[in-house]
């Protein structure tokens, strides 16, 4: 396990804070919106989505009912009581009245800009008066993202951000953001003025906005349908609209267009669709003795209500899948498995809408009950470009387990749920679970651009990063997702 850096560019995208921040004395009026897409956001306003994608109920195919999501932005502003001191403050928003929202994060303008300090909030559960206790969103989150260079990353549309946390249903926030004393940690992200005054805290990144994600309507239809419910759920073609049908067209040779899972497949059926879907890349030896795990029952996109309008419309490609890197979403562990499908339509919004990402950055997501999800959209077998692991998206896949497990042990059924997919997917593509691969890093805090960097072939993200990510008590269970991948591949 790599050491973390020592300074506060040390990546953290696992740990909660407890330490109480002094609450504000009150709040400026709010800047201008920095943001074209927001420019018309003011406090308490939303800003425009695009139209969501059509919806379906359980198990009927007639009607389409709406899963309707949105964003508040919301821009923050400096804290009374910081302004007197006339240095780099203190901002965020004092308690207000908020339409719905269940997930939430910080971003601002420059991706490449850290932010050195501490970010808190506080919500009001939906039609009460009761207020949560101070909570840290995971501030260093730019270990995620698509690798420094490509079309995903230059578009001019990309901004840093903290991790999301899931909230539940709420309708109060209250924001704090603090930079860190410099008496503290000093140095490199400080500024002049901030370093040449004892106790002055870090200037903060410009464009600070609070968002909140409604991720929809609880989708009921799908999602968490029984791993031993019998056939795969399906909606007619005609239910679909271009994005959903080309979204669900990516996996047309493991399930029918609309297909709301793809089912588990046994050992036999396994290797008769590899020499099906793969046979021109399999060598002699692969097709008379393939090593590959059953494939799993996998939620699709259709399954998990994502609004296929909102993310970008073609698919991006890479060579192949040389290993995967799994890392936890960070955003808590309060949810309930019935709520997974609701958390991921969140982070989805929150990737593409308020961070500027192509599509969501995991290839794929697995709840705490081992339920897998369809991440990015291109087709659960072939190897699609994610945005998960700064510096080595190419030729590998990225798994978070909804969740935060820095000090939180990853259920048992979620561990299994990682083996059973990486058995599968890296079968694909003649990936040994307890072997090593080489990736070439596109740079980061680990590796230069250009290294070769010898990697197992199951990860965790701060194998490739220094991070915390997938936190320690997830990364502690890699070798036995490792053992139990190996053994159902045959291995």
């Amino acid at each position: 396990m790599h050491g973390l850096l020592a300074t506060s560019l040390g990546v953290t995208c696992a740990a909660a804070l407890t330490l109480p921040l002094a609450p504000p004395a009150g709040a400026a009026p709010e800047p201008p919106a920095p943001m074209a897409e927001a420019a018309a956001a003011v406090a308490g306003a939303a800003r425009p989505d695009l139209p969501q994608a059509p919806g379906a109920p359980p198990r009927a195919a007639s009607a389409t009912p709406d899963l309707p999501g949105s964003t508040q932005s919301l821009p923050l502003a400096p804290l009374a009581r910081d302004r007197a001191l006339g240095g780099a403050g203190d901002q965020g928003l004092p308690r207000r009245d908020v339409r719905h929202f269940s997930l939430l994060g910080v971003v601002w303008n420059d991706p490449d800009t850290p932010l050195h300090g501490r970010v808190q909030v506080r919500t009001r559960a939906a039609g009460t008066h009761a207020w949560s206790g101070w909570q840290d969103l995971e501030t260093h989150n730019d270990d995620h993202g698509a690798d420094p260079g490509t079309a995903e990353r230059t578009s001019g549309h990309v901004r840093a951000g903290t991790a999301p946390l899931w909230v539940g249903d709420s309708d109060g926030v209250e924001v704090r953001v603090h930079g860190e004393d410099t008496d503290r940690h000093g140095g490199t992200g400080t500024t002049r003025a901030a370093l040449t005054t004892p106790g002055a805290a870090a200037a903060l990144p410009k464009g600070l906005r609070l968002e909140l994600i409604d991720p929809g309507t609880e989708d009921t239809r799908a999602v968490h349908l029984s791993a031993e419910a019998a056939g795969t759920r399906q909606l007619r073609p005609a239910a679909l609209d271009a994005e959903a049908r080309a979204a669900s067209a990516a996996n047309a040779d493991l399930a029918p267009v609309g297909a709301l899972e793809i089912p588990a497949l046994d050992r036999a059926q396994t290797r008769s669709e590899l020499l099906s879907l793969r046979s021109g890349q399999l060598t002699a030896a692969q097709k008379a003795k393939p090593y590959i795990g059953p494939r799993p029952r996998i939620v699709t996109r259709r399954g998990w209500g994502a609004d296929e309008k909102l993310r970008e419309k073609s698919f991006v490609y890479t060579s192949k899948v040389k290993a995967a890197f799994v890392h936890h979403t960070a955003s808590g562990n309060t949810y309930k498995c019935s709520q997974a499908p609701s958390l991921i339509r969140g982070i989805y919004r929150y990737h593409v809408r308020s961070m500027g990402w192509r599509d969501i950055g995991y290839n794929f997501l697995v709840d705490k009950c081992g339920t897998i999800y369809e991440g990015r959209a291109g087709g659960v077998a072939k190897a699609v470009l994610g945005a998960h692991t700064l510096g080595f998206n190419t030729n590998s896949m990225g798994i978070a387990v909804i969740g935060t497990f820095g000090s939180t042990k990853p259920p048992a059924a979620a561990v299994t749920a990682v083996a059973r997919l990486t058995a599968w997917k890296l079968g694909l593509y003649g990936g040994n679970p307890k072997g090593k691969t080489y990736l070439k890093s596109g740079g980061g805090n680990l590796y230069r651009k250009g290294k070769n960097v010898r990697l197992n072939v199951i990860s965790g993200h701060r194998d490739g990063f220094a991070t915390e990510c997938p936190g320690r008590q997830l990364y502690g269970k890699l070798g036995t997702a490792r053992s139990s991948a190996a053994r159902l591949q045959g291995r």
